[in-house]
């Protein structure tokens, strides 16, 4: 709201916040916290202390039902480690995941899907900034995983025996430098060209708004060009 200019201090804010029902802030830690002025509006009388004990109910009750008070020994959760998050089971269970997300807009003449028996005998382009780069494949608030589970365009195809030759032809999702000549070269002698496109976070994510949908820098000139 602050940043909004529809209250002008942490104080103001923190005062029409829990009033209007607000039991939460998404801080910048102790020093930068709005709710760290409820005490001061308590004291002013700006908050009664039953409406701060309407706010707070209802956080510790989730939290107790959460188990976060429980001894360790009664949380069966408390014994996982990463050997059970990253185990076979769970690896092939988001596999699944990912492939029943995917949404296909278009299939021209039926080109997809590619069989797996017949990549080694075809030559694939695998082009664009989000051909080979592990850290812009990931949105905003994702998890950070082990590099050894990501596995980009690229590397999927590569591990499926296709014949793979690959430039990004601009290093980064912004696209401002692009390699026209060596993405004619890689594509010009493939059977099938896969480009991959996008924003990613450095161009797009919370606090960085984009005022128009098209792809940024010079990516649809590379999208024509492999095309063309």
């Amino acid at each position: 709201m602050l940043g909004h200019h529809y209250t002008h201090s942490f104080l103001e804010t923190a005062v029409a916040s829990v009033n209007a029902g607000c039991n939460l802030e998404l801080s910048y830690g102790l020093r930068n916290n709005v709710f760290m002025h409820i005490p001061q509006a308590l004291a002013m009388g700006n908050i009664t202390l039953q409406t701060l004990r309407d706010r707070v109910r209802p956080l510790f009750y989730t939290r107790m039902r959460l188990g976060e008070f429980d001894p360790p020994a009664m949380n069966p959760y408390s014994s996982l480690d990463l050997s059970v998050v990253q185990s076979p089971e769970h690896r092939n269970l988001s596999l699944e995941a990912a492939i029943k997300s995917f949404v296909l807009l278009k299939n021209v003449r039926g080109t997809l899907p590619l069989r797996a028996q017949d990549l080694s005998s075809q030559h694939l382009a695998v082009v664009g900034p989000f051909a080979d780069n592990p850290r812009v494949l990931f949105g905003d608030y994702a998890p950070v995983p082990e590099p050894q589970y990501i596995y980009t365009p690229r590397r999927g195809l590569e591990m499926l025996g296709a014949n793979v030759s690959f430039t990004a032809g601009c290093r980064e999702p912004r696209c401002q430098q692009y390699s026209r000549a060596e993405l004619v070269r890689v594509v010009g002698a493939a059977d099938v060209v896969l480009v991959c496109l996008g924003t990613g976070v450095d161009v797009e994510t919370e606090a960085k708004d984009r005022s128009d949908l098209s792809l940024p820098g010079h990516q649809l000139e590379l999208l024509q060009d492999a095309v063309q």
